[in-house]
């Protein structure tokens, strides 16, 4: 697979590349200036008032600029919809004091975290140590930690959503569990079409093989799947979105270090194809499309003639409220993730502003069977003091009838020799959450409990305990808790569902009892897909955007 597609000679390809360069451009002009609204030279901008007198109005709203928000974006702006996406984050390309625009994991600072004094790491101590997570000045930093009591969600914040924060797995499901996680969706024209083109345009592309037997960065893989294979596992490479390449002249001093300097958790900032560098520069570039950051929606209602009113609640990147803003829109398609297009539906349902929304939006949850886990290794079995901060690798044991199990290898990239081998399994859990509103507090909570995660815990607890005892290994009890816990099970990288496909929404996505409402974004999954999800989100806003485009946009 090629890791620049964009430098086909077609010659929709070369207006592709050019587009990313106007974006590109777009997004370095808001960086000098530190511009919240960002927009290429012919980009449009909310118009006043709306045909429903609600103030500022655009024909299409994009909320979010995650995966399938930016796809949306895209779409819509090369069929000539002039588009406004709203994002809660903010723009991540402006140099910080020290020259970087995002801060390392082993040294945290205010970059870190969203609006919190300490920062909340997967793995929170070591030896049963609390000197993982940092104090941290309260600002709009890259990555949240969402607590529902007995769940907690890791999201992206910025342009560019959690592609900003995840470790870039770009993995495609089992084609026989997408067809029975999605069984409305043909699957034939997602193999064919769909996934072929997100991989493209999202630059996934794989580790060299010679280079990685033989580098000093991925030993830590090395010894996963050598245990592994004692165990009768498969271990595989696994496509990602850092640049490979890139990666190797890291290693070889080249180039300033990001992947081989433990950047990923909170940014990466030097090789990772997130989204600012793909979709959404693209769409920035068709001139169409426009980014508002640091602009909260908190409300969604509809006018008599149609229009959807969104209240959006800027503030600055310190945290200060600035003055409310109503948009209005003929078009609106939410993409701010589970979390965040079902609690706006939810609590536009449960509050009024959209009564006719059914008892399905906001079911249908699940964290994708998420359960992470290490090792204790032998002592002649280092990992390395070395470690790629990028997983490059999985163990592929879904065929395992009684626990499936799809295990990234993750490194731990502590700076010294752990002798720990780290894994971030997705399993089969059929258990389901639920949104709920606090008329109270106007809040939307989650109703997850710990003992949901059990079918989880258990197909994990299969799969690690057949390595060990392969193996002649142990767990590491210090890593998820000040005491001795084997499991991370409270916590999740890969929130799914909410307005589940063909439930809350058609088998494209549009909202039930609501024209030009749209779901286009990890919510219309139901809770699981046996990988990392993003690909997937990727290419089911591909195919949706598609027909919607087709059937209802009037252009």
């Amino acid at each position: 697979m090629s890791t620049r597609p964009d430098h086909a000679t077609s010659a929709g390809s070369i207006s592709l590349s050019r587009r990313r360069l106007l974006g590109w451009a777009a997004f370095g002009a808001a960086s000098l200036t530190g511009a919240t609204t960002i927009t290429a030279a012919a980009g449009p901008r909310p118009s006043a008032p709306g045909p429903a007198g609600s103030g500022a109005f655009v024909p299409a709203v994009v909320v979010g600029t995650g995966y399938g928000a930016a796809v949306t974006a895209l779409r819509l702006g090369e069929a000539g919809v002039a588009t406004l996406m709203l994002e809660t984050g903010q723009l991540w390309n402006r140099p910080g004091p020290d020259g970087k625009v995002f801060c390392g994991m082993l040294d945290p600072d205010r970059r870190s975290t969203w609006f919190k004094n300490r920062t909340e790491a997967p793995v929170a101590s070591f030896l049963w140590l609390d000197v993982v997570n940092r104090p941290v000045q309260p600002y709009a930093g890259v990555l949240d930690r969402v607590n529902f009591g007995q769940m907690g969600v890791y999201v992206g914040r910025g342009v560019g959503g959690g592609s900003l924060v995840n470790g870039g797995i770009a993995a495609t499901p089992r084609r026989s569990y997408f067809e029975e996680v999605l069984p409305q969706v043909d699957a034939g024209e997602m193999y064919g079409r769909h996934f072929p083109r997100a991989l493209a345009m999202l630059g996934a592309n794989e580790v060299a093989a010679d280079w990685f037997e033989r580098t000093e960065w991925y030993r830590f893989a090395r010894v996963a799947r050598e245990a592994a294979t004692k165990a009768g596992m498969r271990t595989r490479f696994v496509p990602n979105i850092y640049d490979f390449a890139y990666m190797r002249r890291e290693a070889a001093g080249e180039v300033p270090k990001s992947a081989l300097a433990a950047e990923v958790l909170y940014g990466s900032n030097h090789g990772k194809r997130s989204l600012d560098k793909t979709y959404l520069a693209a769409a920035l570039g068709t001139g169409k499309v426009t980014i508002e950051t640091l602009h909260r929606v908190t409300k969604i209602r509809r006018e008599k003639d149609g229009t959807y009113v969104l209240t959006a609640e800027p503030i600055d990147a310190e945290g200060r409220r600035l003055a409310p803003k109503e948009i209005g829109c003929r078009y609106l398609f939410l993409g701010a993730g589970s979390l965040g297009s079902t609690e706006l539906l939810v609590r536009a349902r449960d509050t009024g502003t959209l009564p006719d929304l059914g008892a399905e939006v906001g079911a249908g949850w699940g964290p994708n069977g998420n359960v992470m886990a290490g090792r204790a290794n032998r002592l002649l079995h280092p990992t390395g003091a070395r470690q790629s901060a990028i997983a490059a690798t999985c163990i592929d044991d879904w065929d395992d009838p009684a626990a499936p199990v799809f295990a990234d290898v993750a490194p731990l990239p502590a700076g010294f020799e752990t002798g720990i081998s780290m894994y971030l399994a997705v399993t089969r859990n059929p258990e389901r959450g639920t949104f709920v509103h606090d008329r109270a507090t106007d809040r939307v909570g989650l109703r997850w409990e710990r003992e949901q995660n059990a079918p989880a815990v258990a197909a994990a607890k299969s799969f690690f305990d057949r390595m060990n005892k392969a193996n002649g290994t142990d767990y590491r009890y210090d890593l998820f808790g000040p005491r001795p816990k084997a499991f991370g099970d409270d916590f999740c990288y890969h929130p799914l569902g909410g307005c589940v496909l063909g439930r809350a929404t058609d088998a494209y996505g549009r909202v039930a009892g609501y024209r030009h409402l749209y779901v286009n974004d990890g919510a219309l999954i139901p809770g699981s897909i046996g990988v990392n999800p993003f690909v997937t989100i990727t290419a089911l806003a591909e195919r949706n955007v598609e027909r919607v485009l087709a059937e209802d946009i009037a252009r």
